[in-house]
């Protein structure tokens, strides 16, 4: 140390160092002050003249992290690495992290939403570079709760004012059946049912494709969509070995949770391929149910397009032609013409319409509740007050018929009783 430094309480010019433990201590030899303490950093000031100050008189305080912080920090490295996720996306989601945890609120916030935000941050980083990732599987690593998980994440894209791509669903579809383990044979898994993963994944493609044609994905969760179509396209592979395996099997030896709506997304799509068939010549006659029309999947998405467009009609349009070809035929021979040229169909009777392609919600409608009208127990006999009664008149004539009423009502009550 200097020989310009001084004892702040003797003034003496003694000063000498001493070791406490590991810190390095400035001490008065003649009166025994401490002069400086726990030297753990220096401002510039103190660096000129080589003086220690504490930590508690450093900048260093001001940038301590709390422990809290330091944990979510941790954790979202450790789920980068479990995702196997590059370096720069991990620099990312660090970076949104310490960002949320700035604000008041997320500080404040219980346990369980802080566990949450670190899943919310790495979500956000793999949609913005279009890294295939569902919520659902960040979900099952932190054992979190699907609503809390999908609050909090519109919270914080909210709060940083970040623009979150949606997930395409084509990586949607890639992602989720890669996670099937249906494509090597195993102890849990027989041989007929192990299926090559690019014919699987390329046909459960065309399945999700016409599904969002026909409206049966609008609005809703795909992955109960996606479960029914990759069903739909490992039983048209090899439907002879398949066909009696059902939906919930299929889940359980693709080792995935069956998605409550599945079923119903499945009958859906099955009706829909139904349509399609009875379009197709060679397929009118074998009179096929949603059981048989699986093994028929390969050449109803070979002509998909051609299939929908004659199947279904897009709102009012179909009705339009139908009605302008019932006038035509109407105008040329009264109707016989019109029933020898529609495939020989009876007099009087008309080939059926296609269905309108319209959302399954419009179709079939849910049920209201009807409240039922309060019964009204006023029949109008009822007798009306003397200070109501004025609400009722109108016109000065009708207050003075009330009066003279008033008055010979009066005097009949008060005249004498006959004998």
């Amino acid at each position: 140390m200097p020989s310009g430094g001084r004892c702040p309480d003797c003034g003496s010019a003694a000063l000498v160092e001493e070791s406490h433990y590991s810190q390095s201590q400035l001490v008065c030899s003649d009166c025994g002050c401490v002069v400086t303490e726990g030297a753990l950093t220096t401002t510039f000031s103190d660096e000129g003249t080589l003086r220690e100050v504490t930590y508690s008189r450093s900048t260093g305080e001001n940038e301590q992290v709390s422990r809290s912080e330091q944990r979510g920090l941790h954790r979202v490295r450790d789920l980068c690495r479990v995702l196997q996720l590059p370096s720069t996306f991990e620099d990312t989601a660090v970076a949104y992290y310490q960002q949320a945890y700035q604000h008041s609120g997320i500080r404040a916030a219980r346990l369980q939403k802080k566990e949450v935000l670190v899943g919310c941050c790495v979500l956000i980083t793999c949609r913005q570079h279009n890294w295939p990732l569902t919520m659902g599987t960040i979900c099952t690593l932190l054992y979190a709760d699907l609503d809390v998980f999908s609050g909090t994440y519109m919270q914080i894209v909210k709060l940083l004012g970040l623009d979150v791509p949606s997930l395409c669903l084509t990586d949607l579809v890639k992602t989720y059946c890669g996670s099937f383990r249906l494509f090597q044979a195993s102890a849990s898994v027989p041989a007929k049912y192990v299926e090559d993963k690019e014919k699987m994944l390329s046909r459960t493609l065309q399945l999700v494709e016409l599904a969002d044609e026909t409206w049966l994905v609008t609005g809703r969760h795909p992955l109960p969509v996606i479960t029914a179509a990759t069903f739909l396209a490992w039983q048209s592979l090899k439907p002879s070995d398949r066909l009696t395996c059902s939906l919930a099997r299929f889940c359980k030896l693709a080792n995935v949770d069956l998605p409550y709506p599945a079923s119903s997304r499945l009958q859906e799509l099955l009706a829909v391929l139904l349509r399609m068939a009875e379009q197709l010549a060679w397929l009118q006659v074998l009179k096929l149910d949603k059981r048989s029309v699986v093994k028929h999947i390969g050449d109803l998405l070979q002509h998909r397009h051609t299939l929908l467009h004659k199947a279904f009609r897009e709102g009012t349009a179909g009705v339009e032609a139908q009605k302008e070809l019932q006038e035509q035929g109407q105008g040329q021979g009264q109707g016989k013409e019109m029933g020898s040229s529609s495939l020989d169909l009876p007099e009087g009777k008309r080939p059926a319409s296609p269905a309108l392609l319209l959302p399954p919600c419009m179709l079939k409608p849910p049920k209201r509740v009807c409240s039922t009208p309060p019964v009204s127990t006023v029949t109008g006999d009822e007798n009306i007050s003397d200070s109501e009664i004025e609400q009722y008149l109108r016109t000065p004539q009708e207050v003075r018929d009330f009066q003279r009423a008033q008055a010979a009502r009066q005097a009949a009550t008060s005249g004498p009783n006959p004998p």
